[in-house]
């Protein structure tokens, strides 16, 4: 029984000795405020390595090619996990909504994919190429119109 409590002892000065407790910042990671100095794995959502978008407009919008490809993309991608088969909600909020919390023109839904929401969207931005990410905005943005691929 001693060794076993030994064993415990020691398994605890190691495990607290490797910890470490970090106060700087590492470019593109967590905020400055960070409590415990703890820094979490892969990119954190409004903290992406890829400069927000302002004012642009998809280039694949009304493309039928481009729609059915970011249908694709967004099963491939596994979207619907939280936002449903057709983006009617789940985990996540619907995209068929009219009223969109972060905003709703392709600039928006573009920089919601690429940098996460800090409510559950992590950031696409470094795992999803622009086009790719352009092809999803498609894709939403075609939802409620007849331009939609593949309707519910």
């Amino acid at each position: 029984m001693r060794k076993l409590a030994l064993l415990v002892v020691a398994i605890l000065a190691i495990t607290l000795s490797g910890r470490s407790q970090v106060q700087s910042t590492p470019a593109g990671s967590a905020p400055a405020t960070n409590p415990g100095g703890y820094f979490p794995i892969g990119p954190v959502p409004g903290y992406g390595p890829t400069p927000a978008v302002k004012n642009a407009t998809d280039p694949f919008i009304n493309n039928p090619v481009a729609l059915a490809a970011g249908r694709r993309l967004f099963v491939w991608y596994n979207c619907y996990g939280c936002h449903g088969g057709r983006g009617g909600g789940g985990m996540g909020p619907s995209l068929r909504d009219r009223t969109w919390i972060y905003g709703s023109t392709d600039a928006d839904i573009y920089n919601s994919i690429a940098e996460g929401r800090g409510k559950g969207m992590p950031a696409w931005g470094l795992k999803i190429p622009q086009d790719q990410i352009w092809q999803l905005v498609a894709y939403i943005k075609s939802m409620r119109t007849p331009q939609e691929p593949d309707k519910p």
